[in-house]
């Protein structure tokens, strides 16, 4: 059985306010072409396919007219969809039933039974091969919040919960996972594999803090690998858009997301997975390399002087582009002090060229301070002024005092400000 992973379309996602319907477009058209060239029985689509919960109808258009096509290029394809943290799980799902009549199951919230107790069917999915039998079975858990897990059962006569005790949510997830393995165990025949999708944060997991929202606040949404046991011969992630391996483990991947979706992201290698199932374990797992419909350029490639950056922007020679093809530009200007005509003299380095002006990112050689680095009193705070806080934070970006006509000027804005 073949199986191909998926994951982080962020379908409807902006680049600092262009909009990247083209290259979602050029992916999802590269998908169908791999789809049928590599003779895919399964396509594993492992959350955060909108870029947010409130998806354009366009966006919506985008994934449902994929999904159509899918299934017209490779009629016995099992396609199976579960919801990020980004996704609405509701909206996901809305859908279901029609897009299930057509062959796509999409799982997007946990469901519970009348007694409260979790219903663990609807995550346990089969998966069929070219002849119609059942081949393997595919845990499809959704992006899990504190509410969707069930809680660890109290023993009687145990401790009161200490610091060290495990955490309740991911506790919790774990043993979501264990009792849906379970129910899988006692459906499997010999020969056939258990795999597992996720969307969550494992423990080591290598992420971009430009485009990868936080799940939970304070860092306990990190799991260990050990919630995929030696049972479950691949577990098909979602959520950090680099592709890696969890824990050194091949079977524990990150697929990554298709295109790169900030300028952090510049030097991913995009991808998906193809996985390759002998029975009930993996025999290959091989990257197939999405390739790039339009260039994220940095210039320069480090934080420079404006006049040098000034003269790159200049010296850029880029050959001719439909405007949806040119490329995408950070530029990165280094400051050692404000520069109001900043903007205006970018653009005028690059009038007539083919690219668009996607962010200006300053930076200072500023030391590392910071306006608490020192601990002060509630009292010591309300004895700040302004003018106080000003300087301060003046001297943290540029590492110098301000200038006399920038106090003059930060003084009159407050009072017209009517601030005292």
């Amino acid at each position: 059985m073949r199986l191909l992973h998926t994951s982080d379309w962020h379908l409807g996602q902006s680049l600092h306010n262009f909009e990247r319907t083209y290259e979602h477009q050029c992916f999802l058209d590269w998908l169908l072409d791999t789809i049928a060239d590599e003779q895919a029985d399964a396509l594993l689509i492992a959350g955060d396919i909108f870029d947010n919960a409130n998806p354009s109808s366009a966006s919506q258009k985008q994934l449902y007219r994929f999904l159509q096509q899918a299934k017209e290029r490779a009629p016995h394809l099992n396609l199976v969809i579960i919801a990020g943290n980004h996704d609405s799980p509701g909206r996901l799902e809305a859908p279901g039933p029609l897009l299930e009549a057509h062959g796509t199951r999409v799982v997007g919230t946990v469901q519970r039974k009348a007694d409260g107790e979790i219903d663990l069917e609807p995550l346990v999915l089969p998966l069929t091969g070219r002849g119609g039998a059942v081949e393997a079975w595919c845990l499809a858990v959704p992006f899990l919040r504190p509410g969707d897990v069930p809680r660890q059962p109290v023993q009687e006569g145990a401790e009161p919960a200490t610091e060290s005790a495990p955490d309740p949510y991911l506790a919790g997830i774990a043993l979501l996972y264990h009792q849906a393995l379970e129910l899988a165990q006692s459906k499997r025949q010999d020969g056939q594999a258990i795999l597992a999708m996720g969307h969550c944060h494992m423990v080591d997991g290598q992420m971009s803090n430009d485009s990868e929202r936080r799940i939970v606040i304070g860092g306990t949404e990190m799991l260990p690998a050990g919630i995929f046991g030696p049972d479950i011969a691949y577990a098909a992630l979602g959520h950090l858009h680099l592709a890696q391996n969890v824990g050194k483990q091949q079977r524990i991947r990150y697929c990554g997301s298709p295109i790169p979706l900030s300028f952090a992201e510049v030097g991913y290698s995009h991808q998906i997975l193809r996985i390759d199932i002998d029975g009930a374990a993996v025999r290959e797992i091989t990257p197939l390399m999405v390739p790039r419909a339009v260039a994220l350029l940095r210039v320069p490639a480090k934080p420079a002087p404006l006049a040098q950056v000034l003269e790159e922007l200049a010296a850029l020679d880029l050959p001719q582009a439909e405007p949806e093809r040119q490329p995408f530009l950070e530029v990165r200007v280094l400051l050692d002090a404000p520069e109001p005509g900043l903007r205006a003299r970018v653009e005028a380095a690059l009038d007539g060229k083919p690219v668009r002006l996607a962010k200006i990112e300053t930076s200072s050689a500023a030391r590392n301070t910071s306006i608490d680095d020192e601990v002060m009193t509630l009292d010591q705070l309300e004895q700040l002024k302004p003018d106080d806080i000003f300087r301060q934070l003046y001297r943290q970006r540029f590492d110098n005092d301000a200038p006399p006509d920038q106090l003059s000027a930060f003084t009159e804005l407050m009072l017209t400000s009517g601030k005292p």
